[in-house]
């Protein structure tokens, strides 16, 4: 029986949930073969919440409000409203490719044949960002439409009688029959026949305050105020880290850390398989790649990191780190601080990793299954954790190109 990965409908969290993992299955470099997904993300949503790995540009923030919005204007019955939803979202497929900027389009390979449509990818981050109001999953939306259309409609009847009385209108009322904010910028006039990833001014500014305001805390709302975008290859390296709070500082302490010591643990795991493919080129790429890791590991920083606040900072907030993955990454550290340079010739060391991937992956474990290994493509896993940078990057300086863009797009 083939495997599947499936949300419940209602869980619009577990969704984009289902989604990230998906995305790994694409990204050899990146793909979660210790499971460690849990730690990652905790640390990513702290950092940078309402972004994922699978969103590719800021401006898909307001095409799909914009999409919906509009429906919601025509009253589009449920029958029809996810039809035309997704028709609407494969029009903006070729006006974004007869832009200028064809960087992170939807469809740039498919075209309208896309199978993952922008708005299930920004679907929480809408949430998150306070953009989309209704609470509910993606689909659920779809079927109430007709639901929030009669609630809007008897709200109207009950703030005209209000109003009639002299009475004050509920806003509470009126914002919970909202599906998007209200000050949801208006689209351009030939929207989606022609369109670009160009924020206007008055764009930016709209999802720079809802940032602000949903994740006033955050790093991702520090950087978005107070900081021009930096092409580095960690939020640590950062050239406006000083600037940095010291909780967010903190934050990226041990995520720094933790990337650098489970990348060890990465790179152990490579050598292993290559050597159970006798692999020899393999073994020795990865062996040099190794070498590099144990070179440049900051042991001192590693020895004296408290473990114990590193569980602290990243256990409930959203995701469930387990105590066999605690356990798991303690006993890795553990092996790491007493000499990283033997990790490839440590028994205890390698059986960690061995047992580790043969606990998540079962019968399809690449230690136990040989068809497994065979299909193996020589890298799972190598690149180290970043915590969605390179795509917060990608966001970010859409965003500082539209607050300096003077002209509506």
């Amino acid at each position: 029986m083939p495997s599947s990965l499936a949300w419940i409908d209602h869980d619009s969290k577990a969704r984009e949930r289902t989604l990230r993992i998906l995305s790994l299955f694409q990204e050899k470099e990146s793909r979660d073969e210790l499971g460690l997904g849990s730690v990652r993300d905790s640390f990513a949503d702290q950092l940078f919440p309402g972004t994922s790995t699978i969103q590719t540009r800021l401006r898909y923030m307001l095409f799909v409000p914009w999409i919906y919005h509009s429906l919601e204007e025509k009253r589009l019955s449920a029958e029809n409203f996810a039809i035309q939803a997704d028709k609407m979202e494969r029009v903006l497929v070729q006006p974004l490719m007869d832009s200028d900027d064809q960087a992170g389009v939807f469809g740039k390979t498919a075209g309208k044949r896309l199978k993952r449509l922008p708005s299930s990818v920004y679907w929480a981050g809408l949430g998150a960002w306070g953009i989309r109001i209704t609470p509910f999953s993606q689909d659920e939306y779809h079927r109430r439409i007709d639901e929030t259309y009669r609630r809007r409609k008897a709200l109207k009847v009950r703030e005209k009688d209000a109003k009639a009385r002299g009475d004050d209108i509920d806003v509470e009322q009126r914002m919970a029959s909202l599906s998007w904010h209200p000050r949801l910028p208006t689209p351009p006039e030939d929207f989606p026949s022609t369109v670009s990833f160009a924020l206007s001014r008055e764009e930016t500014e709209f999802i720079r305050d809802r940032i602000q305001v949903a994740c006033p805390d955050s790093l991702l709302s520090f950087l978005a105020m107070h900081c021009e975008p930096a092409d580095t290859q960690a939020p640590w390296e950062h050239p406006d880290y000083g600037r940095f709070s010291e909780q967010h500082k903190e934050l990226l302490t041990h995520a720094r850390l933790f990337s650098e010591v489970m990348h060890g643990a990465s790179l152990s795991y490579n050598v292993q398989l290559a050597r159970l493919r006798n692999h020899e080129d393999l073994v020795a790429e990865h062996q040099v790649s190794f070498d590099e890791w144990t070179a440049n590991l900051p042991l001192e920083e590693i020895r004296a990191w408290s473990v114990s606040r590193l569980w602290e900072l990243t256990m409930d907030h959203g995701h469930t780190i387990t105590p066999q993955t605690r356990s798991f990454v303690q006993q890795w550290i553990d092996h790491t601080r007493k000499s990283p340079s033997d990790l490839l010739s440590n028994a205890e060391a390698l059986t960690l990793i061995k047992r580790r991937e043969m606990k998540l992956k079962g019968t399809r474990s690449r230690f136990r299954n040989q068809r497994a290994l065979e299909q193996w493509g020589g890298y799972s896993g190598v690149g180290r954790l970043v915590y969605r940078w390179p795509n917060v990057k990608v966001l970010l300086n859409d965003l500082y190109q539209g607050m300096n863009r003077e002209e509506q797009c």
